[in-house]
């Protein structure tokens, strides 16, 4: 009785989360599968992470979804990426969540997972492909990442972690 009335007490003992690692609204992800480091918003609003795309196709190979796509950013040149859809998701246009009694325009957009480096912290994390060039930030981290990555948001500071050291 005694052992179980201790094994009792310790289940009532609170757990210890381990603390977030705390960044900037804005940060640089490095991208291993594309060669390419981003200035990247941290969107805690936003579901998925988004990477600037453009010409983006969909496409069947063995039987699997894939899609091919360009980077939609300052000096992108010309190369031909290809990458396995994880899942294809459905955006809400806001703009058009304002129009009252309205249902909200759907955009599907295809999803992959690709490795993702911040700081020296390497995760792989969903990423939504769109045009996002005339954004100011080719990259949004959103929140599904933001937990992939244990981290919290100070929107007061920028570029917290450095360049990517992964």
């Amino acid at each position: 009785m005694k052992s179980m009335l201790a094994l009792l007490s310790l289940l009532s003992l609170p757990v210890m989360a381990a603390e977030p690692t705390l960044y900037g609204r804005y940060e640089y992800i490095g991208v291993p599968e594309i060669g390419e480091t981003f200035k990247a918003k941290m969107d805690t609003g936003a579901l998925t992470a988004s990477l600037s795309a453009k010409d983006i196709e969909r496409f069947t190979r063995d039987g699997e979804d894939w899609v091919r796509f360009r980077l939609a950013t300052k000096d992108a040149g010309d190369k031909v990426y290809e990458h396995k859809v994880a899942r294809i998701s459905k955006i809400k246009n806001r703009a058009d969540e304002e129009d009252e009694g309205e249902e909200p325009e759907i955009t599907k957009r295809p999803v992959v997972d690709l490795e993702l480096c911040l700081g020296d912290v390497k995760r792989t994390v969903e990423v939504n492909l769109t045009d996002r060039s005339s954004f100011n930030y080719p990259l949004l981290i959103g929140s599904k990442a933001l937990r992939e990555f244990k981290a919290a948001v100070n929107p007061a500071r920028k570029f917290t972690a450095g360049k990517p050291d992964c």
